[in-house]
């Protein structure tokens, strides 16, 4: 029996719409023909190498996948790799939150494309998202300690109603769950399983003939539980065993990091702003908070932080909405990308089991 396709819940619908207003919003209080020249003013040499510097950033997100499957065993082509982890871009760009998303593509494309056990798939993308957010929300913290430091008084513009020890609560908070989970998994704490074993005991066995929505979901926790009974202790043998690609893993994300802070600052010297280290910092950090938002793409909160961010910084708010337009098409451009090859990779994928389930076996002949 078909399923019909799932409809959007009232928040989502919200969401969109509340997404849409602010980007609407936003647009309306800025002179779009200022916005518009200064787009059309990049010669096509500058929108050569930013594309050029973009394929690099990308390319260098893949390196703590790949040492990470290398430390675990596995030999996955980089390229291949990093194809997959566009295409989890993709899902977690066009989903609202742009944080997750993706991670259960990122499993399922090396676990039946390249043959890797799924306990050290499961592994290998959690231990990458991990420190992933972990120099993330670090980034993010520094540059809210900047923000207090040096530019005191910008804070209050760019997050406005946010006070100081709010912002530094904020960032603490941010860091505080992948510092702690990564410490969990390096003590042998098993975090994965404790937590597992917590929801099963709530959910309890799932014997219970009540249709209630704890009966339904507890099988499911059960058979999860059994795929993740060898994650904690890959988790814990990386960590203990591979220190050196641990700080690789940790050197490779401050490398990403300066290579997307060296082309924001690149895009704003197209659009004609000179920023300063520290400015490019500040107004960079206004971004990425603003993708932390459970909007699609951020929209709207994207936007709004730019314009905010550079009047602030003493520059027209224009140039703000210009620097946020094109970071939104580049990342449009790269998750359509994403999806269009995770669409094609499940595709292939599907027409191989189809293939191995459909092929004829033929018996001996008798004569």
């Amino acid at each position: 029996m078909k399923r019909s396709p799932r409809r959007p819940s009232l928040a989502q619908i919200a969401l969109a719409a509340g997404s849409v207003l602010l980007f609407a919003g936003v647009l309306r209080r800025v002179p779009l023909d200022q916005v518009g020249a200064a787009l059309r003013g990049l010669a096509l040499w500058q929108i050569v190498v930013l594309l050029a510097l973009n394929v690099l950033i990308a390319l260098s997100f893949s390196g703590r996948w790949w040492l990470i499957l290398r430390a675990l065993g596995q030999r996955v082509p980089y390229l291949r790799l990093s194809a997959h982890r566009l295409g989890a871009f993709g899902v977690s760009y066009f989903t609202p939150g742009t944080q997750f998303g993706g991670e259960p593509l990122q499993v399922y494309l090396i676990d039946e494309g390249h043959a890797v056990p799924l306990a050290i798939a499961i592994t290998s993308v959690t231990l990458d998202k991990t420190i992933e957010l972990l120099v993330n929300f670090s980034f993010l913290a520094a540059g809210v300690i900047i923000l207090l430091l040096a530019q005191g008084t910008i804070l209050p513009v760019i997050l406005p109603g946010l006070t100081a020890h709010g912002a530094l609560a904020f960032s603490a908070l941010l860091l505080a769950a992948p510092a702690a989970f990564l410490a969990a998994v390096w003590a042998g704490a098993r975090p994965i399983g404790r937590f597992v074993a917590l929801v099963t005991r709530l959910l309890g066995s799932g014997d219970d003939p009540r249709p209630g929505w704890r009966a339904r979901l507890a099988p499911a926790v059960m058979r999860a539980g059994a795929a993740l009974s060898a994650v904690d202790e890959l988790a814990t043998a990386f960590f203990r065993q591979h220190p050196r690609a641990v700080a690789l893993a940790l050197l490779i994300s401050v490398v990403s990091w300066m290579g997307m802070l060296a082309e924001y600052w690149l895009m704003a010297g197209f659009l004609g702003a000179r920023l300063t280290l520290l400015q490019a910092i500040i107004a960079l950090t206004a971004a990425r908070v603003a993708f932390l938002l459970p909007l699609p793409g951020g929209l709207g909160a994207l936007e709004a932080s730019q314009a905010l961010a550079m009047r602030a910084l003493g520059f027209d708010a224009a140039l703000g909405v210009s620097l946020a337009l094109l970071i939104r098409g580049r990342d449009m451009l790269f998750g359509v990308v994403g999806l269009s090859w995770a669409a094609a990779e499940l595709r292939r994928l599907r027409s191989s089991e189809k293939r191995c389930k459909v092929a004829p076996h033929h018996e001996p002949s008798s004569e």
